[in-house]
């Protein structure tokens, strides 16, 4: 199954004396690019936990934010800026005799103001305690985040394979089309020459030479055969799933070059009108691999 790069989840794991939580967003990336969060009381703790993401994220960009909540008493220490709160009283009398008021602020309005209460965070833990609950919520957090992913991906790949069947279905065209419009062209050729000729006599073993030449240079055999197994080739990752959105990309870059060609060397109207169609299905394969892990 392939999967998305976008995706969600979040974890909680409560200790005796703190409660870790895990948030983790993925987004579109061309690589594994991972923006990590962490308090300072696991900061010692970044390498192993982004060792833990690299094993379960391939590709995408992956924001996860950590956050520390005490929960035994004791645990985090409140302070109280008594300083700044007196710098609150001072100003807030200087501004009411300018202005004529009266009344002075309650401690209810000062524990509000900004800076005058502050919550310290939990001490660092030793790392083999701390260790085991951030590992344990991040694991949980990327489980239901690879869960997301692999859902919108299984709706990604039924589209994808859609959209594949309807690319390889104009290349089939194309195959039952090549041969008639050979003939044709090289029914052109021939007559264009006879008539530039006019009474002139031209060897028929000559024309014979230049008319091959000319359809060797138009023949498209090659690239159709080169695009059957570009076709096969992204039907069998489709189906095999896990990272295979760089080696989809790459792929629809080979089938865009070969469609391109058909294109270019085609002197024929059905054959240039079913080289667009492909390039059209080809656009729509494009941007939903954008998204393909």
């Amino acid at each position: 199954m392939i999967r998305s790069m976008t995706g969600y989840g979040r974890a909680e794991v409560v200790g005796e004396k703190m409660a870790v939580s895990v948030e983790a967003r993925s987004l579109n990336h061309r690589h594994l690019d991972i923006a990590l969060k962490l308090p300072r009381s696991l900061a010692g703790l970044e390498l192993e936990a982004r060792r833990l993401i690299q094993g379960q994220i391939q590709r995408g960009r992956l924001d996860v934010s950590v956050s520390v909540t005490p929960l035994a008493a004791g645990s985090s220490a409140l302070n109280i800026d008594a300083a700044l709160a007196r710098q609150y009283v001072e100003e807030v009398r200087q501004l009411s005799e300018a202005l004529g008021l009266r009344g002075a602020p309650t401690v209810e309005w000062l524990l509000e103001r900004p800076g005058v209460v502050m919550f310290g965070e939990p001490e660092p833990l030793p790392l083999p305690a701390g260790w085991p609950m951030l590992a344990e919520a991040l694991s949980r957090a990327l489980e239901e985040l690879v869960a997301r992913r692999e859902t919108e991906g299984e709706a990604l790949g039924k589209e994808l394979l859609a959209l594949h069947e309807a690319l390889t279905a104009e290349v089939e065209r194309m195959a039952q089309r090549a041969p008639a419009a050979l003939t044709e062209r090289t029914t052109r050729v021939r007559e264009r020459i006879r008539g530039l000729l006019g009474e002139f006599l031209l060897d028929e073993g000559r024309l014979a030479m230049e008319v091959a030449a000319w359809a060797e240079k138009t023949d498209i055999s090659e690239e159709l055969a080169r695009l059957k197994a570009h076709l096969q080739q992204f039907f069998g990752l489709l189906k095999e799933g896990g990272p295979v959105g760089r080696t989809l990309d790459f792929l629809v870059q080979e089938i865009n070059r070969e469609v391109n060609t058909v294109a270019s060397k085609a002197n024929d109207l059905e054959l240039s009108q079913l080289a667009l169609a492909a390039k059209g299905h080809l656009e729509r394969i494009r941007e939903q691999i954008q998204n393909v892990e």
